[in-house]
């Protein structure tokens, strides 16, 4: 995962094994990275919770597989918390794994800002697997 700024802070960007040879390969919003973190592989299960309200409060569901598009299953496009059980995930602002994107590792991320976004716009979100 790399970061716009540093301290893994600003636009995050999920890549995989590869050459990128310019920002846009990457749909990067520019061309400066700071920082970066390695995912550690991981081969078992996933599982993640998520909810309309912070704190883990009101309407949820859960998932085991990737959803491309949170509107048809959650009927919102907002997501104000989530507990990540098992394995890593990327949250998108937009359907079908575009837009700005969010790492969560396992844990509870009680409002949206604790994953580093600015609005709890969610459009799709995916496993992290498959690394190489």
């Amino acid at each position: 995962m790399v970061y716009e700024r540093a301290n893994n802070q600003g636009h995050q960007y999920f890549l995989k094994r590869g050459e990128y040879p310019d920002f846009q390969q990457w749909s990067g919003f520019n061309d400066s990275i700071n920082s970066c973190r390695i995912i550690p592989q991981y081969r078992g299960a996933f599982r993640i919770r998520i909810y309309e309200k912070e704190d883990f409060r009101g309407h949820t569901l859960e998932f085991t597989e990737d959803c491309p598009k949170v509107q048809e299953e959650f009927n919102y496009n907002d997501i104000y918390s989530c507990n990540v059980f098992e394995g890593h995930w990327i949250f998108y602002e937009l359907p079908n794994y575009r837009g700005r994107q969010y790492y969560l590792r396992p844990g509870e991320y009680r409002q949206y800002s604790d994953w580093g976004a600015v609005t709890p716009r969610v459009g799709s979100f995916r496993r992290v697997q498959d690394l190489f």
